[in-house]
C-alpha cells in the first residue's frame, strides 16, 4: 500500500504512461523531484511517408519548428522511421496502431506534405488547431489552404512544374507558412562501422549506379559508368560502387570489368555509413542523392526528367543534364523513339566536374 501520494507529469518529454520513463529506469527519479523534466505544451505532427529521399529532404523543417515552438513535442508519421532524426520526440510507423493513436490525439499543428490520397484522408480526420499541406476533398487530394496551392499545381500540371523556379525546400517551408533560410538536411549517422577501404589515401568517389526499377528513364548506360571509372582511375581517384539489391548484378559486372571497388548492398543505416566514406558522390535523382546531401558530401547530380530548380545542393554540387533535349519530363520510362537522352551525358564532362569539385592533390 502506498504511504504517500505520487504525482506524475504527463506533459514531460520523457513521460510514457504505459511504461516507466527512461530517467526513472536509469536514475530512479520520480516526477515530484526530477531534474530531467522537460515540459511539452502541445504536439506538432509531420506526415511525410516516403520515399526515403523525400523524408530526408523534409528534415530541414525541424530547425524552424524547434526554433519557433521549443516547448512543442514533434511527432512524425512515415514509412521509413530509420531516417527520421533522433531529435523527433515520437517517430510513428504507418500502421493501424499509429493511426488509432493519431486520431485520438489533439494536435497544435498537422503538416502533411504528401499528396498521397491515404495521407490526405488521414489529415482530414485528425484534430488540430491548424493544418498545413494537403487534405482530401470529394475523395481526392486538395490543398489545405492557399499556402500549398502552388505546390499542388506543380504536381498536376507539367507546364507549371517546368516554369517553377523554387526549390523543394522553399516550397515546403512556404507550405508551413515560413520563409526558407538555407536550413540543411538532418541525417543521423552510425559511425561504428569500420570499412577499411583500401584507397591508399586517394579521394573516394562514390558511384551510385541505379535509380530504382521504376525510373529507367534516369539510368546512365553501363558503358558510360565503365568509361568514367577508367577516367577516375587514370586521375588517381578511388571509385567506389554504390547501390541497392537491384543494382547488385550491375555493380558486380562493373567491378569485374574495371576493378572498381564494390562491397555489396546493405541495410539502410549501413548504406548511409558507407556513403559517408566518400568525399564525392555521382548519382541520378534517387535516395543516395539525398543521403549524400544530408552527409554534406560533394555531389555530381544527373538530371534529365525533373525541374533542376527543385534541387538544393548547398553549394557543394553541380547538376549535369543531357546535351540533347529530354522529352520524358516526369516519365518513368523513356518515351523518345529517336534517342535516349542519358546517352548524352558524357563521362568526360562528368570527370571535368569531379576535378573542379574535388581537386586531387595526390
Amino acid at each position: 500500500m502506498l504511504k504517500k501520494k505520487f504525482t506524475y507529469k504527463a506533459d514531460c518529454k520523457f513521460f510514457r504512461g504505459d511504461v516507466p520513463c527512461q530517467p526513472h529506469k536509469k536514475f530512479g527519479t520520480i516526477c515530484s523531484d526530477c531534474s530531467y523534466y522537460i515540459p511539452r505544451e502541445n504536439i506538432i505532427l509531420i506526415i511525410k511517408l516516403g520515399a526515403i529521399g523525400d523524408v530526408i529532404r523534409t528534415t530541414p523543417l525541424l530547425y524552424r519548428i524547434f526554433e519557433e515552438h521549443p516547448l512543442s513535442a514533434v511527432w512524425w508519421l512515415t514509412l521509413t522511421p530509420e531516417v527520421v532524426p533522433s531529435s523527433v520526440d515520437n517517430v510513428l510507423p504507418l500502421n493501424l496502431e499509429s493511426i488509432l493513436l493519431l486520431q485520438a490525439t489533439e494536435f497544435y499543428k498537422v503538416i502533411n506534405l504528401d499528396k498521397d490520397p491515404f495521407a490526405c484522408a488521414l489529415t482530414k480526420t485528425l484534430k488540430a488547431k491548424e493544418k498545413f499541406g494537403f487534405t482530401l476533398e470529394n475523395g481526392k487530394p486538395a490543398p489545405v489552404n492557399h499556402l500549398s496551392y502552388h505546390k499542388f499545381l506543380t504536381g498536376i500540371f507539367d507546364p507549371i512544374n517546368q516554369q517553377n523556379t523554387k526549390s523543394y525546400l522553399q516550397e515546403i517551408f512556404e507550405i508551413a507558412g515560413w520563409k526558407y533560410n538555407g536550413e540543411e538536411y538532418i541525417l543521423d549517422v552510425d559511425n561504428s562501422e569500420g570499412w577499411n577501404i583500401p584507397n591508399n589515401d586517394k579521394p573516394i568517389v562514390g558511384l551510385n549506379t541505379g535509380c530504382g526499377a521504376r525510373w529507367t528513364s534516369r539510368l546512365w548506360p553501363e558503358h558510360c559508368w565503365i568509361e568514367l571509372i577508367r577516367l577516375l582511375q587514370e586521375s588517381n581517384y578511388f571509385p567506389l560502387l554504390l547501390g541497392g539489391e537491384s543494382e547488385d548484378e550491375k555493380n558486380r559486372r562493373l567491378s569485374e570489368a574495371t576493378g572498381a571497388y564494390y562491397l555489396g548492398y546493405f541495410p539502410l543505416k549501413k548504406f548511409i555509413s558507407l556513403v559517408n566514406q566518400c568525399s564525392l558522390v555521382v548519382t541520378a535523382v534517387t535516395m543516395a542523392l539525398h543521403i549524400a546531401i544530408g552527409l554534406k558530401k560533394r555531389v555530381v547530380l544527373f538530371n534529365n526528367i525533373f525541374n533542376r530548380h527543385e534541387f538544393e545542393l548547398f553549394g557543394r554540387g553541380v547538376i549535369i543534364e543531357p546535351q540533347r533535349p529530354c522529352k520524358c519530363f516526369f516519365s518513368p520510362k523513356c518515351v523518345n523513339p529517336e534517342y535516349f537522352c542519358m546517352d548524352y551525358i558524357f563521362p568526360s564532362k562528368v570527370m571535368e566536374e569531379i576535378k573542379v569539385l574535388l581537386p586531387n592533390t595526390h
